[in-house]
């Protein structure tokens, strides 16, 4: 059941997202850095767009199949995970909206709030660590529990 579920394709496009977020948003952070250039932003943008609608989705079916909420590792990992996520699709979708008015307003040069970009990328590195954490503390949980079944 478990195996299934880590295949379902709402799953699938979910990580895909996130692992293209999370490789863009780096290039995008040392290129800026190195050399001042800011490469597939345009992609990041747009991704972290459709990333939310799929994240919506996704956390919406999560949470009718695993609620009520228990006091475990895995849910306050899962918890601060959401959370993480919330805050960091909120700070991109700001910035996304500063980049597209610059786009549209002819300037091409986007006044990223330095507090705003700041925070999008300390939240998108807990992100990183606690989704990876909650997955972590599921299968470890899951083999816990199927030990205790003798499988």
């Amino acid at each position: 059941m478990r195996a299934a579920r880590l295949r379902a394709p709402l799953l699938m496009v979910l990580w895909v997202l996130l692992a293209f977020e999370a490789v863009g948003g780096l290039v995008i952070f040392f290129a800026r850095l190195a050399v001042g250039a800011t490469p597939g932003e345009a992609l990041h943008v747009f991704a972290g767009v459709a990333l939310t609608f799929v994240y919506a989705a996704y956390q919406w079916t999560h949470w009718a199949r695993v609620a009520p909420w228990r006091a475990r590792l895995d849910f306050a990992l899962g918890l601060i995970a959401t959370l993480a996520l919330a805050l960091t699709q909120v700070s991109g979708l700001w910035l996304g909206w500063v980049w597209w008015a610059s786009r549209t307003g002819g300037t091409g040069i986007a006044p990223y709030p330095a507090w705003l970009s700041g925070a999008h990328n300390v939240m998108s590195m807990f992100v990183l660590t606690f989704v990876l954490a909650h997955l972590g503390a599921v299968l470890q949980r899951d083999a816990r529990v199927s030990e205790r079944l003798g499988g």
